[in-house]
């Protein structure tokens, strides 16, 4: 299919740019914070497109061809009916082509039951929208299933696991990714293992068939007095590129749902700006070296006391890794770490590590996690993720048992993230 998004840097977006936020100003300001695309962007005037195009912002429309949402799962299987692909030509004849729409939207978190209609619907995309690819968002895991009952016994998945629900899919749908949200930060702490079982299932599906790995968290807060940080936001994206994550869609910019977004209804700032603004200069710096690598496999390290990560057996859990080029990965006792395994994109001999300290994902904890590992022979550099560059400065020193072996060992705060390559 083609498309105008440059797949081959990291991809930041947004959700919701509301008609009190379309100023030049407000584009600026977009810009600023290191934005590329917009999500869900309902009748933009031309004028609002041309400063789009200007500041090199894409767009993903809403409202062009039928809308489609999942919801409750009531309307499951129905979506042939009420959007025969017949209304999709009617959309493409009277939509007028600008550069700054890069995608248009058709739908979100449908049940599977859906997904053959869908996988009609993005066949006919392709011959009507040349220029644009679909957008289509899935539900996350925490959607309801066959086996529910009670307040929960409609499925949103039309599936009986989340599993079989991404299986079909991309058995189905034929589109270069896979995008579904998840807000870790609106659940319990329970929620966590099921946030790292959600992206095991996708990013096993995207290595398993070639697709990009496209991810929306939250940069709002669920409840009035939800403000989510800057290392919460790091947590999120940083653990979403140890899967293999190469956009990251941050919900919302202006009020779509839940609280403190990032501009208030007047259109100013808030303080979820700024926060916002840092955290996407550090993925930008970060994404130009990691986007030279592709996520080959991810592992937990250290979770082994974690209960909401031991209560998903799907979740392994390791004390030690060891890659061949890399040996004794570890991490000090109470901590715990995601580690993204990557090759290189053009040269599959080069290697890297994507190491998140994910000790805390509220982003509470103080102490920094003691990450060591030896190698022998390799050329070893580090990226850390505040965006300085090579920053990282490990304590390195041959090991002490003669073997020829070069150890390293480094603190790694909480919630931040280091790309290790190795040669």
């Amino acid at each position: 299919m083609n498309t105008r998004i440059d797949r081959g840097r990291l991809l930041i977006g947004t959700y919701i740019v509301d008609t009190y936020a379309r100023t030049e100003k407000h584009v600026r300001e977009l810009k600023e914070a290191g934005i590329d695309m917009i999500v869900c962007l309902r009748s933009p005037s031309v004028d609002f497109l041309d400063l789009l195009q200007k500041y090199n912002i894409g767009c993903v429309l809403s409202g062009i061809v039928p809308g489609w949402w999942g919801g409750d799962g009531s309307n499951a299987g129905t979506m042939a009916e009420a959007n025969p692909v017949a209304k999709y030509a009617e959309g493409a004849a009277d939509f007028v082509d600008h550069p700054a729409v890069w995608m248009i939207d058709i739908g979100d978190e449908p049940s599977a039951r859906d997904f053959g209609h869908y996988g009609r619907v993005c066949a006919a995309m392709e011959q009507l929208f040349p220029k644009q690819l679909p957008y289509l968002n899935l539900y996350p895991n925490y959607a309801s299933v066959a086996e529910n009952s009670g307040s929960q016994a409609l499925n949103q998945l039309g599936t009986v696991n989340y599993e079989e629900h991404i299986r079909e899919y991309v058995e189905k749908v034929c589109l270069p990714y896979i995008s579904y949200d998840f807000y870790v930060y609106a659940m319990d702490v329970n929620g966590l293992g099921m946030m790292y079982d959600n992206f095991r299932i996708v990013s096993e599906a995207c290595r398993r068939t070639g697709r990009d790995f496209w991810y929306i968290p939250q940069c709002n807060g669920r409840n009035e007095c939800d403000f989510t940080s800057a290392d919460q936001m790091r947590f999120q994206a940083y653990c979403a590129l140890a899967y293999g994550a190469v956009a990251i869609n941050w919900a919302c910019w202006t009020a779509g749902w839940w609280n403190n977004n990032i501009l208030d209804k007047n259109g100013n700032k808030t303080e979820q700006y700024g926060k916002l603004a840092e955290v996407n200069a550090e993925l930008r710096a970060f994404g130009r070296e990691y986007m030279n690598y592709r996520n080959v496999g991810t592992y937990l390290a250290g979770f082994e006391n974690v209960g909401p990560v031991r209560s998903h057996p799907s979740l392994k859990t390791f004390s030690s890794l060891d890659f061949g080029y890399v040996r004794d990965l570890c991490v000090s006792p109470g901590s715990s770490i995601v580690v993204g395994e990557m090759t290189g994109r053009d040269d599959p001999s080069r290697r890297a590590l994507l190491i998140l300290n994910a000790t805390d994902y509220t982003g509470k904890c103080a102490d920094d996690a003691v990450v060591s590992f030896s190698t022998y022979n390799r050329d070893v550099r580090f990226l850390s993720s505040d965006g300085k560059g090579f920053g990282v400065m490990p304590d390195v020193r041959p090991a002490d048992d003669g073997s020829g072996r070069t150890v390293y060992s480094f603190g790694l705060p909480c919630c931040r993230a280091v790309l290790v390559t190795v040669r």
